[in-house]
């Protein structure tokens, strides 16, 4: 199970809305070998996370011990197929980064790859910084995994420790995941054999934007109170109404002519529910919950942080597992013309001051906008 800590209060649907991620994510992370490989799903080992997405591609990383102003992490990536290479950087995030700028690594204290040997890092501003290992300094660090108990960075002045523990059993998951047991491009567990099953195809997802312009403000308002209305006679413990968290409520066209109808539900610390239903031209009682897929297999209408983008037809949200937003899941769904699509997700389970760009993807998909 992840260890996500959450110091949010909200009410009944932001409730319902952090109850199914955590649910979605205690699904995909308790499921054991064969089950967990029928689809994406990640999970913890020690020190590091794992998972999976769609394509069977695979991502792994080392967890930081604290939260700090200074951490590093490792991350490999590797996708699915035969002669595919696994891509290993290492992430720093320190104060005063500046280029040029090169790294040295010692594995249990000794020297890595070789005494003497600096690495160059990639600066991407003056906090951030990549460092990419080649493919035989990558296969010489999995290999010393085995035995070795942390790889230690020095950057900028700055030493910071990685561990390895769980490493070798996150790798061997993704060797399972993959297909790649007892083969030889296995991580850890190498074999005889010579294939490993290709990757699945990408999905192409067709969004239906709009340029429609924009539901004029008193229509909006009207729609909004009216839906309001009609589902507090449904369920009067459904959505908060407080005046102020009211006038957030959204209205916006759909391609084919309805309308996607937001109402504010919930807000917590950092994260505001929002519900989701479609309506055609005015009729609220006919309205519909916009339903978007979950992986615990149960679509709901409520997103947290979300927004929706008429010109591009997707949904955007971004579920904080706590404030400073270092995990959670985010994701986007698109508009297809009769409801909405998943077309990616991605999350991180343990709360180690990781940004949202380095979360490991469940799902992606190609999508093209048709309007």
């Amino acid at each position: 199970m992840p260890t996500m800590r959450r110091r949010n209060a909200g009410g009944s649907a932001m409730k319902r809305a952090v109850c199914r991620l955590a649910a979605a994510m205690a699904m995909a992370l308790s499921l054991p070998g064969p089950a967990a490989a029928a689809g994406p799903s990640s999970k913890t080992f020690r020190d590091w996370i794992a998972g999976c997405d769609n394509l069977k591609s695979c991502t792994a990383m080392s967890l930081p011990a604290e939260i700090d102003e200074h951490i590093a992490f490792i991350r490999l990536e590797r996708a699915a197929g035969p002669n595919v290479l696994p891509k290993l950087v290492i992430r720093v995030r320190a104060e005063k980064l500046a280029a040029p700028l090169d790294a040295e690594l010692e594995l249990d204290s000794a020297p890595f790859p070789a005494p003497g040997r600096k690495l160059p890092a990639t600066i991407a501003d003056d906090e951030n910084a990549t460092i990419a290992l080649s493919a035989a300094d990558s296969e010489a660090l999995i290999a010393a995994a085995r035995k070795a108990t942390k790889l230690t960075v020095t950057i900028a002045g700055k030493s910071l420790d990685m561990s390895l523990s769980g490493s070798v059993a996150a790798l061997l998951w993704i060797d399972e995941q993959q297909g790649r047991l007892g083969t030889t491009s296995a991580l850890i567990r190498k074999g005889p054999g010579e294939t490993s099953p290709a990757a699945p195809a990408l999905p192409v997802i067709v969004a239906k934007g709009t340029a429609a312009p924009a539901i004029p403000d008193k229509a909006a308002k009207a729609l909004t109170t009216a839906l309001r209305k009609q589902l507090k006679r449904l369920d009067p413990d459904l959505c908060e109404d407080a005046p102020a968290d009211v006038d957030t409520d959204a209205v916006w066209p759909l391609a084919g002519g309805a309308r996607l109808v937001g109402l504010f539900c919930s807000r917590g610390a950092y994260n505001v529910s929002t519900g989701f239903w479609i309506v055609l031209g005015t009729d609220v009682a006919k309205a519909r919950k916009a339903l978007f897929s979950q992986f615990d297999g149960k679509p709901d209408n409520m997103l947290v942080n979300a927004d929706y983008d008429p010109a591009s037809g997707q949904v955007s949200f971004y579920n904080k597992g706590r404030g400073i937003g270092d995990c959670g899941a985010s994701g986007n769904y698109a508009w297809t013309g009769s409801g909405f699509a998943m077309t990616a997700f991605s999350e991180m389970g343990e709360c180690k001051g990781i940004t949202a760009d380095d979360w490991i993807t469940l799902f992606r998909s190609e999508v093209k906008v048709a309007k």
